[in-house]
């Protein structure tokens, strides 16, 4: 689906989403009544100081608004900007603030909700996509948090041994489908069925906290996670 089909099909009655410089910002009305805010990437532009810092201003007001009106960030980007201009100026830490802006809407009671509808990897997808509370995805969306060559050139792990992981460790490979089964996404949704449907069913489930380890463990993908967090909390409590 192209992101005007994607805006229409959620939007039915109208939005005022409009792209500047491959960012996506403006607002909608909710299928059951209310506001929903819209921010994203598209086009496959990649992320760099400006478009992170724009699009962390753009959280910081909604978060700063308070009304609790839920955050919707639709993301079709390449990783981030590879420039020596965004090394120098330390890209890394907008990236950090544009998840930190996120999480603090979260907080503020705004459900941050992210919608892969085509490609995004490493930094880039970690800030965006990741940072929202709760991530679904497009079929024929393709995210990689880090593709097999780059992880071989820092693992030093050849690239045939890490083939041989990533068909039985999801962790291990990108793609949509052993992202899913991470529970990174929280499902996939369906391009022949509205998408506004969806979306109104997604808000009227979603529960508090962060579940994507049990998710995660319950498709197989993540069988440790869980566990794992259940001691960790288990023991800061303790102490």
């Amino acid at each position: 689906m192209t992101l005007a089909d994607i805006l229409t099909s959620l939007f039915p009655a109208g939005h005022s989403v409009a792209v500047a410089d491959g960012l996506i910002s403006g607002e909608a009305p909710l299928p059951g009544g209310g506001t929903l805010h819209v921010l994203g990437i598209a086009d496959e532009t990649p992320l760099g100081v400006e478009g992170a810092l724009t699009l962390a201003g753009h959280v910081l007001d909604v978060a700063g608004k308070g009304d609790g009106a839920p955050l919707l960030m639709l993301i079709d980007s390449a990783s981030q900007r590879m420039s020596r201009h965004d090394e120098l100026l330390g890209l890394s830490e907008y990236l950090a603030h544009l998840a930190k802006t996120l999480l603090l809407a979260e907080t503020r009671g705004h459900r941050t909700i992210g919608l892969l509808y085509g490609g995004s990897a490493a930094g880039a997808f970690i800030a965006t996509a990741l940072a929202t509370g709760t991530l679904v995805a497009l079929p024929g969306a393709h995210p990689a948090v880090m593709d097999l060559p780059s992880m071989a050139r820092v693992t030093k792990l050849s690239l045939d041994v890490l083939k041989a992981k990533a068909e039985t460790t999801p962790v291990f490979a990108p793609g949509l489908d052993n992202l899913a089964k991470t529970g990174a996404i929280h499902a996939v949704w369906d391009p022949a069925i509205p998408l506004a449907g969806q979306l109104a069913d997604l808000l009227a489930t979603l529960v508090e906290g962060d579940h994507r380890d049990r998710l995660g463990a319950g498709r197989a993908g993540r069988p440790k996670a869980a566990a794992i967090a259940e001691r960790v909390i288990a023991e800061v409590g303790h102490d």
